[in-house]
């Protein structure tokens, strides 16, 4: 029989990957926490200051109490690809409804300093080819993302009917007149024939259940809400100068902690950075694009072949040239290039798993390798190395992070598991030591795995009195994540039972409104007034959902996150929060042609 080599670290020495499995087991254990997602926040009653607009000022205007072909609830990617798509079919009135001051969505909310994509920028901003646009970077920051997202509403029209500081408070169908009943805070009682929903996870900030947290009399804000007033600089990069002579304490440290640390090390008095996981942090190589590859690479539908590359390459479904190049696919790179070197007999799921998990334990060697390489203390590099598999928590790229604890007023407080014990009037404490600060940033996220409805801020009312939190009670139920039984008229834009595909979310939501697009258009060229799946082809998708042999993402072996749950079993709910059984690049293969067939299967029109 043929040996594999086993796994060795970057100096070529074996990995013990029994002793690496048990060192992984016990960092779980260490945070595993029976409250789960309960240990956090919501921002209400006195924590809903916390909220506040700070980037658009609130303008008052007239209820509205019209009628709209179509209508979309939230601004962000999803509402501006369905919206664009929507556009070039023809659909002329299309109003977005979003509770932000513009477009935007997650973009329009984080401004923090070095906020940036995490994916390249040529596969992550959408309608690049429509808009003509070229990102100056390979990893665009945040105003040019935000800014893009406006070019995108211009271009399309998309602000012309638009409410935005605006939040839908209730959906209900009307079966008699075949319409969406939409009302929200600002008075508003308008009627859409078509409704779509793309809030996204990434929306509602959170805190964490830290006893105290109410008790700070110094200055605290979510960086989703950051304070420039009270920093100083600007979401462009200039300096927080007003930090210089401040002792700031940051809580947190994923993908957020990991941009904005260095901007506050760099300017703060004192800066403590307390974790209770480290986050892996790998290369980001981020540089300017150049005008002129671009222009040999921007030939007609470049992007979507960019797109479905990255997608088969990130997958491990690619078999040509890697053109993205970025640690999403490197990891996909080694994970075919064993399977490849595999002998035939250990050609089995299980040969192919063991594979990946080889692949996976080199890949976090070399990122817990790049930690003992770049911070000079060994004990804050100790504590800043990632004990779980890459794909455990959300992969972080980063170029200046791991430097900023090289800064003698930068301090890690590493708390093993535990976090913060409670905050005082002055003082944040952990590992049993009172830190005296002067302000307190939470980089705590959003809420993900909390109910659908619940982060929505509403629920939906279908035919015959049904609610969508009851129709998805015992898990959500669609059909391509999209479409959903005794909800006509409506869709849903997200990756859940669709593609599924995490490491590029835009892609699921310009597909998805490709597909809207299109069935509308039918729905209105043969004159139905609703379109919804029948219940057979809904039962059908969510048995073949069923199949799916489930996600390292969901394992319960990782450490506890926002990836798995924090940690907890979800129930059966969690058998249906996955994506097409084949994978991702099948999915959108499958999804053109159910939708270039205009035969709709599955899609009754009435």
């Amino acid at each position: 029989m043929t040996s594999v080599r086993g796994p060795v670290r970057p100096d070529g020495t074996p990995i013990d990957k029994d002793a690496v499995r048990r060192r992984y087991l016990e960092e779980r254990d260490k945070r595993l926490r029976a409250d789960g997602n309960d240990q956090y926040l919501r921002l209400t009653g006195e924590l809903a200051g916390y909220l506040t607009d700070p980037y658009t000022p609130r303008v008052e205007r007239a209820p509205r109490t019209d009628h709209v072909t179509f209508a979309f609830i939230g601004g962000g990617f999803a509402g501006l690809v369905t919206g664009a798509r929507l556009k070039e079919a023809g659909v002329r009135d299309v109003r977005i409804v979003e509770k932000g001051g513009d477009v935007g969505g997650t973009w329009y909310w984080n401004r923090y300093p070095g906020a940036q994509c995490d994916t390249a920028s040529l596969i992550y901003m959408p309608l690049l080819e429509e808009t003509g646009y070229m990102p100056s970077e390979k990893y665009a920051h945040a105003p040019e993302i935000l800014e893009h997202c406006q070019r995108i509403g211009k271009h399309f029209g998309l602000y012309d009917d638009a409410l935005f500081h605006t939040e839908v408070t209730d959906l209900a169908w009307d079966d008699e007149r075949s319409v969406w009943i939409v009302r929200t805070d600002r008075g508003d009682a308008f009627t859409a024939q078509f409704l779509a929903m793309g809030t996204g996870p990434l929306h509602v900030p959170k805190l964490p259940g830290i006893p105290g947290i109410t008790d700070f009399r110094g200055h605290s804000f979510h960086t989703s809400r950051w304070d420039y007033d009270y920093t100083g600089g600007d979401p462009f990069g200039a300096p927080l100068e007003k930090l210089a002579d401040k002792r700031v304490a940051i809580i947190g440290t994923g993908a957020t902690a990991v941009q904005c640390v260095p901007h506050l090390a760099a300017a703060c008095g004192e800066l403590y950075v307390f974790q209770r996981t480290p986050s892996s942090v790998d290369v980001r190589d981020n540089a300017p694009l150049d005008p002129e590859w671009f222009a040999s690479i921007a030939t007609p539908g470049w992007q979507q072949r960019w797109l479905e590359n990255f997608t088969a390459t990130s997958t491990g479904n690619g078999t040509g040239e890697d053109l993205v190049m970025d640690g999403w696919t490197d990891l996909a790179r080694r994970m075919r290039s064993r399977i490849a070197a595999l002998p035939p007999e250990q050609l089995t799921p299980e040969g192919m798993r063991a594979a990946f998990e080889d692949a996976d334990f080199e890949k976090m060697e070399e990122i817990r390798a790049r930690v003992d390489a770049i911070v000079a203390d060994r004990e804050t590099a100790d504590g800043l190395k990632a004990w779980y598999r890459q794909l455990c928590k959300r992969p972080c790229f980063h170029d200046e992070y791991l430097d900023a604890f090289n800064r003698p007023s930068t301090h890690l407080v590493h708390t093993d598991g535990k976090g913060v014990e409670r905050i005082t009037e002055t003082a944040v404490v952990a590992n049993g030591r009172a830190y005296e600060v002067d302000c307190i940033i939470y980089a705590s996220g959003f809420e993900v795995g909390t109910e659908y409805t619940r982060r929505a801020g509403y629920d939906v009312t279908g035919r015959d009195g049904v609610r969508l939190s009851e129709h998805w009670a015992d898990g959500m139920r669609t059909k391509h994540g999209i479409h959903v039984h005794g909800f006509p008229n409506l869709f849903v834009v997200q990756p859940t039972q669709g593609a599924n595909l995490i490491s590029n979310v835009p892609h699921n939501l310009t597909e998805s409104g490709r597909t809207i697009a299109a069935v509308v258009r039918h729905a209105l060229d043969v004159g139905a007034a609703a379109v919804e799946v029948t219940a057979e082809a809904e039962q059908a998708w969510v048995d073949l959902l069923l199949t799916h042999p489930g996600t390292m993402l969901s394992s319960p072996d990782c450490t506890p996150g926002y990836y798995n749950n924090e940690g907890q079993d979800a129930g059966p709910r969690a058998r249906l929060n996955v994506g097409y059984p084949a994978g991702a690049a099948a999915y959108f293969s499958y999804l053109d042609g159910w939708r270039s067939s205009g035969t709709y299967e599955g899609l009754m029109f009435r």
